[in-house]
């Protein structure tokens, strides 16, 4: 029932409300008239009963006294034809005999004792008969206090009750009309009111899809500032009924709707702009950038960090170190940012990336600092991280140069201090050799201490050269004919060793300003070394390229040998070191031509295997070794900038 009365509309709701509001006071209303009504003719009827039974009572005395039967026949007789209510009446002596009554068809004798008067008093009862109701007057006839008889008088109650049915007829025929009048009145009030509604209703549905009302869509309202036209409907209303003040305050509410959003909308392009500008910033930072929140999951990454990880940006959002990390590194990394959120410290660390198959070991710089809200209170943790890995090879550079120097200061003083000796003992060796027989065994025997001190002597040159013990005479020369020279002087031993050398020179004949011997001492032992990585027969290729926006020349040779690991690449430049037999090398060659080409300020460093396309173009068999690659390039001498491009 609440729900059929819910979805009535409004009107009918008031039609039915102020019809059944005029129906329950006419209800009420024509019960108490009817009340009321009935109770006064009905008081009215006893009344005139009780005067009929009495002026029966005191015409009857005579007649009674006298016993004249005929006049107290005619007298009740008279009273029944004068009023058509009066159903009987008749009269009784003391003895409750009846002597005259108005009944045709035989006096019903229950009649008498119905209705026993009192005293002197006129008794009243209502008797039922069955078909109708009668109200029954029984008058005491008296003389001198001495009761003679009875008068009994019959009235009718059927006058009244049509009386009271005219009565209710008339009241609900007047309550009809009224309650037609009514319906017509309330539908013509609920119409005007609901059409004030609908307009109330057309002006909402105006504000939630335009966010305007009616007036401020008019075309001249079109150039006028919101705020202009909301002051003006605050400050200069319609006037009007509640509800046109209520259309008002709508029309107001419109208005201040549409001022709110047009601020939201000038503040949500505003914080756009400033998201976007921040995004680009942290996004084209090369540096990994991400933002967690309290509950330890990623609430932003720029896209470097986001392609390390292997994922995309929206990917990575609401996620966790667990779901992106190996379980060893998630728990160390949310060990600390839950240490950051409640200690506030921040965290300044250097760590070390495991090599994995796409990427060599990388090193990485990484900052972790708290995040502080309005309140002071940690919301999160700001990271940075920096990839340090070539910063971390210029230091391990650094370390083995430092070393390499301190080496060779101490090699170059040792050497310093026994190259004298050593020529004084090669020169009394000699001397020793011209006074003996060379067929005499002592001979041989000095012959072998000049020979070990001969080669003493070339290690202690090595190390003199290493050290930068012997100056260098520079002098402008010619790249590439130092490099040729190198390889006629070799190249007729390599051939017996079924080694081919090819070369491939630039042309332009760079010059450079360099020590010839000590440059083709660094050839030499490049090509030396390249001899012995070839077990059989293989291929040892020297190119020059002269590279005029650097002005420098590079030099590469590259041999088909069994190679270099790459775990010791980086340690084939330091003294003594030597992957040969013992007595094949002393493991300077390498050092040694490292101190050259620094001192000439170049540089010169090592690739093994070959790059695949070095190998598509020197066209290398399959079964060819992987081969190892030594690079050098050194600085142009000034002259080199007058040659031709």
């Amino acid at each position: 029932m609440t729900e059929i009365f819910s979805r009535l509309r409004f009107r009918t709701k008031i039609n039915l409300g102020i019809t059944l509001i005029v129906a329950f006071t006419s209800l009420i209303i024509a019960i108490f008239v009817i009340r009321m009504s009935s109770d006064a003719l009905i008081e009215q009827s006893r009344k005139r009963g009780e005067v009929l039974a009495g002026n029966l009572a005191l015409r009857a005395e005579n007649p009674l006294l006298s016993v004249d039967l005929l006049n107290l026949g005619s007298m009740v007789n008279e009273l029944k034809k004068a009023d058509d209510e009066i159903v009987y009446a008749f009269i009784m002596d003391d003895q409750n005999r009846v002597l005259a009554n108005t009944f045709s068809d035989g006096f019903p004798v229950q009649l008498k004792d119905a209705n026993q008067s009192e005293n002197n008093k006129i008794s009243i009862v209502t008797i039922n008969t069955g078909k109708k109701r009668i109200f029954d007057f029984a008058a005491p006839i008296f003389l001198n206090d001495k009761k003679l008889g009875t008068v009994r008088v019959g009235l009718s109650r059927g006058g009244i009750q049509a009386v009271v049915q005219n009565l209710i007829f008339a009241i609900f025929a007047l309550t009809g009309a009224v309650l037609l009048l009514a319906v017509l009145i309330s539908t013509q009030f609920a119409r005007h009111l609901t059409f004030r509604l609908g307009s109330l209703q057309k002006h909402a549905e105006d504000i939630v899809t335009t966010h305007l009302g009616p007036s401020l869509r008019k075309e001249e309202n079109k150039n006028e500032k919101f705020t202009d036209r909301f002051k003006r409907a605050i400050t200069h209303p319609l006037k009007g009924d509640e509800i046109q003040e209520l259309s008002n305050t709508f029309d107001a509410m419109g208005m201040s709707l549409a001022c709110h959003i047009e601020d939201l909308q000038i503040t949500e392009a505003d914080l756009t702009r400033q998201k976007e500008l921040l995004k680009t910033i942290i996004n084209v930072s090369p540096d990994f950038v991400s933002l967690l929140g309290p509950q330890l999951t990623y609430l932003a990454v720029n896209r470097t960090y986001a392609k390390h990880l292997g994922h995309t940006e929206d990917e990575i959002i609401g996620l966790t170190d667990e779901e992106l990390y190996p379980s060893e590194t998630a728990s160390t990394r949310m060990e600390e940012a839950r240490m950051i959120l409640k200690t506030g410290k921040t965290v300044n660390k250097e760590t070390r990336e495991p090599e994995t198959d796409e990427h060599p070991a990388r090193w990485f710089h990484t900052i972790r600092v708290p995040v502080h809200g309005q309140n002071n209170n940690i919301i999160g943790v700001l990271s940075t991280s920096r990839e340090i890995t070539e910063l971390k090879g210029y230091q391990a550079q650094l370390i083995q140069s430092q070393k390499m120097e301190s080496i060779g200061k101490l090699a170059g003083g040792v050497a310093h201090e026994i190259n004298t000796p050593l020529g004084i003992i090669l020169g009394y060796a000699q001397l020793l050799q011209e006074d003996l027989n060379p067929d005499e065994q002592i001979s041989k025997d000095i012959e072998i201490i000049e020979k070990q001190a001969r080669v003493c002597r070339k290690i202690v040159a090595d190390l003199l050269g290493f050290s930068r013990q012997n100056e260098s005479e520079k002098i402008t020369m010619c790249f590439n004919n130092s490099i040729l020279e190198v390889v006629q002087l070799v190249s007729h031993t390599f051939k017996l060793e079924q080694v081919e050398i090819s070369t491939e020179l630039d042309d332009r004949f760079p010059i450079i300003h360099g020590d010839p011997e000590k440059l083709k001492q660094v050839w030499l032992n490049l090509l030396s070394n390249a001899l012995e990585a070839i077990d059989e027969k293989g291929r040892i290729h020297i190119s020059t390229q002269l590279d005029t926006e650097t002005m420098t020349i590079t030099a590469v040779f590259a041999d088909t040998g069994h190679g270099v690991e790459p775990k010791n690449i980086n340690a084939i430049f330091d003294p003594f070191y030597s992957t040969k037999p013992v007595g094949k090398g002393t493991g300077l060659g390498l050092s040694v031509s490292f101190g050259i080409i620094k001192d000439h300020g170049g540089t010169i460093k090592a690739v093994s295997p070959l790059p695949r396309s070095l190998r598509r173009t020197l066209e290398l068999p399959e079964n060819a070794g992987p081969g190892t690659m030594f690079e050098v390039t050194l600085p142009l001498d000034d002259l080199s900038e007058e040659e031709p491009a």
